[in-house]
């Protein structure tokens, strides 16, 4: 027999809409991703949106996390709102908590104690790249998901300042990178106002996946120097028309190249840091 395939998680942002208003296909996402991270009120979702896809992962199998980003609805979260940390900390309490509630809510309705759990939490957009960079910042996320529940694993950037404030923390992490987004030279996520910055086409992001989790080198966009970063989860962004079909891609091409796709605390668990609760 061969070498066992290695474990890798495939994670998309769900439940990004509002009342009537859906922008992400989620049963189709459910279809691929290992893993779902819930937009929980503030840059997206709301009550309706979370129980839905909470209903639909646990279905799928998939694992659940927590999608807080900044309250800024009209600007998608992908605006920096300046903040103390306090107020940091309480927007990713407020967000994280609601979908616990929630997902309590969905466990007594369908019967059982267990099987809709929430085990991670991935800060949204301009909240987490500022994170990724801003070691205050990092730390205020870090500290809240710890108040709220310290066995939450903690889903940053590879390399960042959020993933480091997690480890300091004490809370499990798992690094991640970005099928669907190149970067820079310092390994943080190229600016979405940068030519090039998001990739589309479903081979070229596939292609860039496999080289990201398989700790082979991409190219910076802005210098052409090698970056390598460390993969503990792959994510494809679910708030675009191709979403579907660039994840589909993304995870044939894992799976061709020797991977196994597994939910976020299973390939948290295999590196012996998240407790038997979320296994």
């Amino acid at each position: 027999p061969g070498a066992p395939a290695r474990l890798i998680n495939l994670n998309a942002d769900m439940a990004e809409g509002y009342g009537p208003w859906a922008m992400t296909d989620d049963a189709g996402l459910l279809e691929i991703a290992s893993t779902a991270n819930v937009a929980c009120g503030g840059h997206a979702g709301d009550a309706r949106q979370m129980a839905r896809v909470l209903g639909l992962a646990a279905s799928k199998g998939a694992s659940v996390g927590a999608h807080p980003g900044y309250d800024d609805k009209p600007g998608f979260g992908r605006r920096v709102i300046p903040l103390p940390h306090r107020e940091i900390e309480e927007l990713v309490a407020v967000q994280t908590g609601a979908l616990l509630g929630v997902a309590r809510l969905a466990r007594a309705r369908a019967g059982f104690l267990h099987g809709i759990d929430v085990t991670h939490v991935k800060p949204h957009g301009a909240l987490n790249n500022l994170a990724c960079v801003d070691a205050g910042v990092a730390a205020a996320i870090a500290r809240a998901i710890a108040a709220v529940d310290e066995r939450l694993i903690l889903l940053a950037p590879a390399g960042s300042e959020l993933l480091a404030a997690g480890a300091a923390t004490g809370l499990p992490t798992a690094s991640e990178v970005f099928a669907d987004r190149a970067y820079l030279a310092d390994g943080t996520l190229a600016p979405r106002s940068m030519k090039g910055s998001v990739i589309h086409d479903p081979d070229a992001a596939a292609a860039h996946a496999v080289r990201l989790a398989s700790g082979k080198p991409v190219k910076a966009l802005d210098t052409g120097a090698d970056v390598v970063l460390r993969a503990d989860s792959v994510c494809v962004h679910g708030d675009k028309p191709e979403a579907v079909a660039q994840a589909r891609r993304v995870r044939d091409a894992l799976v061709g190249a020797g991977f196994r796709l597994a939910t976020l605390p299973e390939v948290v668990a295999a590196s012996g840091g998240v407790d038997p609760m979320f296994k």
